[in-house]
């Protein structure tokens, strides 16, 4: 990419990730930064309250359109450049020269990027579609275990399968120890249980909104809530434990570093919700910026 969205435009919009993405070598670095950069502009036109749901699943379809090479970015309305977050509105009047840096992209790249940004849009209009009409008095949970997993791949799990699939097209056999098959299976897990550590950590902010992630037939039962909580944060340890096993096979110091950082995030988040009280949950439990510098040193080494 070139210019600035692969440091200032990156770095603004995510945050702690933007470390992890520094920390990979660089003939991998320019796809998953690439990719997340286009995943990052779905993910804002999808969440912007203010744009009514039927506009953002049209905005979704025209992006998704311009990201398969079929146009170019859509026209953004201006609800939208006036109420996402100001470096959101940097993101988006710049679409056109993160498109441009994919059309320029190497082929096999190109196809992994369109490949999971297709399922992660996905995602995305499954959202939108589910929690229409949900509000903080009837709010609307995920009927069952199988729909928890399905949207954590369809947002992360398959990041962890394009990540394992862009390590092999960029650094062949040096990527890794251990196979692909092996590693895709793996990094999905991991991605999945990423994704599991937001779902568990927002839970309460996401209530407020009428969305429950978790699936409870009475969301507004705090008991069942937290016990159905305690369950998934189980879970949530098992997958991200495979991010640790991921990553000890790959050879290449910084590339292992940038793999686990998350892992290591994830495992400090989930210790902290790790029977929590509802209380607990409303103060959102946050890794401080200070230990996330500490557990990239940790990484490192």
């Amino acid at each position: 990419m070139k210019g600035d969205l692969a440091t200032d435009v990156l770095k603004g919009v995510s945050r702690s990730f933007y470390l992890t993405l520094r920390l990979l070598p660089g003939p991998m670095r320019h796809g998953a930064s690439l990719g997340y950069l286009l995943a990052r502009t779905s993910d804002t036109l999808a969440d912007t309250a203010a744009v009514p749901v039927a506009d953002r699943l049209a905005l979704l379809d025209a992006y998704g359109a311009a990201v398969a090479g079929k146009g170019g970015a859509p026209a953004w309305p201006e609800n939208l450049l006036a109420t996402a977050e100001p470096k959101e509105v940097v993101l988006l009047q710049r679409s056109d020269e993160v498109l441009a840096a994919l059309g320029e992209t190497s082929e096999v790249e190109r196809a992994l990027i369109r490949e999971v940004l297709e399922v992660i849009v996905s995602g995305q209009r499954l959202d939108l579609e589910r929690f229409t009409g949900a509000t903080p008095a009837e709010p609307v949970s995920l009927p069952d275990d199988a729909a928890v997993e399905d949207y954590a791949w369809r947002v992360a799990g398959c990041v962890g399968g394009f990540w394992t699939k862009l390590g092999f097209a960029t650094l062949g056999e040096g990527y890794s120890t251990a196979s692909q098959e092996e590693l895709l299976e793996r990094g999905i897990a991991y991605g999945k249980g990423l994704q599991l550590v937001n779902i568990l950590r927002d839970l309460p902010r996401d209530l407020a909104s009428g969305r429950c992630y978790l699936p409870v037939d009475e969301p507004w039962d705090r008991k069942r809530l937290l016990a159905c909580h305690a369950e998934w944060v189980k879970r949530a340890q098992g997958w991200v434990a495979e991010g640790r096993a991921y990553a000890a096979t790959l050879p290449i110091r910084r590339l292992r570093a940038a793999t686990v950082l998350p892992a290591l995030l994830a495992e400090e988040t989930l210790a902290k919700l790790e029977g929590a009280k509802w209380s607990d949950l409303e103060h959102r439990v946050k890794v401080p910026r200070k230990r996330v510098y500490a557990l990239l040193w940790k990484a490192w080494w």
